[in-house]
């Protein structure tokens, strides 16, 4: 058992906190075929990464704007399969509502859907694709999302599942453990610490130090 010690949680949502898996590659299967591009391409682009950026890489030449509206209806008509993942339950009702948030990369409105499909608690306050300039992998998103808890992010743990989401939560300042969830432990290189899931993450809020020890069951790197 590995100890960490941190003072707020940011959480990456789809492969972290909940699977939409299924809804994210019936509907990017769907864009692709609307466009010509190959859906296990756009699959593979799309992870981890803003809609509106997979677009871009895609097919540069759309209406970017026009085309995150067509993605973000298809997945937000579609939640079906979207569950909560094993440990969250838990752990989120362990950690004070001021000490944790959200920062994805989906936009504001299908992460609502998303979180309230799987039953979980959204939170007042999150970072979505459309609060920040630049998506994952820079370091934007998590920046964003330590200050609005009003921590410094090397105060704040990072739990991601993709490649782009663990460099840019290393890129913030802040330690990051990922879940191999998605991939594998040589796409997540920029991870500080590696888990299965976050039933392999314990915490014990410390008063005197106003702080959280993280006893963690980190796996070793292949």
């Amino acid at each position: 058992m590995l100890e960490l010690y941190c003072k707020g949680f940011l959480f990456d949502m789809d492969g972290v906190l909940i699977s939409s898996l299924g809804s994210v590659e019936r509907c990017w299967r769907t864009w692709a075929l609307e466009h010509d591009v190959d859906p296990a391409l756009a699959i593979r682009t799309a992870h981890g990464c803003r809609a509106i950026e997979t677009v871009r890489k895609l097919r540069p030449d759309l209406d970017d704007q026009a085309e995150l509206r067509r993605i973000e209806d298809l997945e937000v008509a579609d939640q079906e399969g979207v569950t909560v993942l094993a440990g969250v339950p838990a752990l989120l009702a362990a950690l004070p509502a001021e000490r944790w948030t959200v920062v994805t990369s989906a936009t504001e409105r299908l992460a609502r859907v998303r979180l309230a499909a799987a039953g979980l608690h959204v939170p007042d306050l999150f970072i979505t694709a459309d609060q920040v300039t630049q998506g994952k992998p820079d370091p934007e998103p998590y920046l964003r999302g330590a200050a609005l808890l009003g921590l410094d992010p090397a105060d704040c743990i990072v739990f991601e599942d993709s490649g782009s989401g663990a460099i840019a939560g290393r890129a913030a300042g802040a330690t990051v453990v990922a879940t191999l969830f998605s991939h594998t432990s040589e796409e997540l290189h920029a991870a500080h610490h590696l888990v299965g899931d976050l039933t392999a993450v314990h915490v014990a809020w410390m008063q005197e130090s106003s702080s959280f020890r993280v006893g963690l069951e980190s796996l070793p790197r292949a």
